[in-house]
C-alpha cells in the first residue's frame, strides 16, 4: 500500500511539482535576460546622459551626431551579445528541464531494469 502511494505521488503530484520548478527556472531566466525589452531597445543609445537635441554650430552638431551614433552602435553590440548569451542559456535550460522531467519519470523503473539486466548477465 505504501509503495503504491509513493508511485501514485511520484507520477502525479511529484511530477507536477518538478514541472513547476523547471517552469519557474525558465520563467526566471526569461525575466532575467528580458529578451523582448532588449529587442525593442536594440538601437537605443547605451548609457548616454544627453541624448536630446543639440543646438549650436555645425561642428558641435556633427560631434553630437557622432557621439549618438557611437553610443547606439555600442548599445546594439552589447544588447546583441546579451541576446545571444540569453538565447543559449534558455535553450540549454529547456533541454536540461526536459531531461529532468524524463529522468524523473524513469527513476522508479531503473532498479527493475537493473535487476533484469543483472539476471540476464549484462555487464559494462
Amino acid at each position: 500500500m505504501l509503495f503504491m502511494g509513493l508511485i501514485r505521488w511520484w507520477y502525479s503530484d511529484g511530477w507536477l511539482r518538478r514541472a513547476r520548478i523547471v517552469s519557474a527556472k525558465l520563467d526566471s531566466s526569461l525575466d532575467y535576460f528580458s529578451m523582448g525589452l532588449l529587442v525593442k531597445t536594440l538601437f537605443s543609445p547605451f548609457r548616454q546622459i544627453s541624448a536630446g537635441r543639440t543646438d549650436g554650430p555645425i561642428g558641435v552638431q556633427l560631434r553630437a551626431f557622432a557621439d549618438k551614433l557611437i553610443s547606439r552602435l555600442i548599445g546594439a553590440i552589447v544588447r546583441i551579445c546579451i541576446l545571444l548569451v540569453g538565447a543559449i542559456v534558455i535553450v540549454f535550460q529547456v533541454l536540461i528541464g526536459f531531461l529532468i522531467l524524463v529522468f524523473w519519470a524513469a527513476i522508479p523503473i531503473l532498479p527493475l531494469i537493473g535487476l533484469v539486466m543483472a539476471i540476464i548477465g549484462v555487464t559494462f
